[in-house]
C-alpha cells in the first residue's frame, strides 16, 4: 500500500501544497495513494505521540510512505534516523519528493542501515556511561541512592481511596464487600484500618 504523509507545524500553514506534490508525484509514477495521514504538529514532538507513530505501527512489508521531504518526518537527525530504521526493519519504503530520497533494497539503504546500527549502539553506550558517571558522582557526594532500607513506599493501592473506604465502613458496608468493590485483598484493607487507628 502507498501512504501519503503530510505534516505542517501550525494552523496557519496549509497541507494543500504537500498534497499537490504527492498527488503529482503519484500520477507521474502511476501510483495510487491508498491512505492519507495529515497532522498539524511540531516535528520536534516525538513521532510516537503523533499520527505518524500509528502509521509506523500499522505498516507491513512492501508498504511505501511518500512525503514531500525528510523534514516532514522529524526536525532532528536522530528522530529521522529512528523512523527510517523502523521502516527498514519492517521492509517498508520511504520516498521523498523534494530531496529525491529513496529508502528501499538498494545499496545506499544497506549502508544507511549499518550507520543506524552503529549510531544506536554509540547512543546506548553514551547513555549508559553518563548514568554510571552520575551515580558515581552522587555516591562520592554522600547521597544515598535508592530507597533507604526499611522504608516503605508512601504510595499504596489505597492512596486516594481513603475517604471512600472510611465512608463505606462508617455506613456499615461489610469488609468483604469493600474488598470486592475496590478489588483489594482483606489483608490490604485490614492494614489500612490498623494504620487509621494508629493515626487517631
Amino acid at each position: 500500500m502507498y501512504y501519503g504523509y503530510i505534516r505542517v507545524s501550525s494552523d496557519k500553514q496549509t497541507v494543500e501544497n504537500q498534497r499537490f506534490e504527492i498527488n503529482n508525484f503519484a500520477n507521474m509514477n502511476s501510483i495510487i495513494i491508498d491512505g492519507w495521514i495529515e497532522e498539524t504538529i511540531s516535528g520536534t514532538k516525538n513521532y510516537k505521540k503523533r499520527e505518524l507513530g500509528k502509521l509506523l505501527n500499522s505498516i507491513t512489508e512492501g508498504d511505501t510512505i511518500i512525503c514531500s521531504e525528510l523534514s516532514r518526518l522529524g526536525r532532528n537527525l536522530f528522530m529521522i534516523m529512528e523512523i527510517l530504521n523502523i521502516c527498514m526493519e519492517k521492509r517498508c519504503k520511504v520516498w521523498t519528493i523534494k530531496d529525491n530520497y529513496r529508502l528501499g533494497e538498494n545499496i545506499e539503504s544497506k549502508i544507511l542501515a549499518f550507520a543506524f546500527g552503529i549510531s544506536a549502539e554509540i547512543e546506548r553506550n553514551l547513555i549508559s556511561q553518563r548514568t554510571k558517571e552520575a551515580l558515581a558522582r552522587k555516591k562520592t557526594e554522600g547521597i544515598i541512592l535508592g530507597r533507604p532500607k526499611g522504608r516503605k513506599s508512601i504510595k499504596t493501592k489505597l492512596t486516594g481511596k481513603e475517604e471512600n473506604i472510611t465512608k463505606l465502613l462508617n455506613e456499615g458496608v461489610k469488609k468483604t464487600k469493600v474488598c470486592r468493590l475496590l478489588k483489594i485483598s482483606r489483608n490490604t484493607l485490614y492494614r489500612f484500618i490498623n494504620a487509621s487507628k494508629k493515626c487517631k
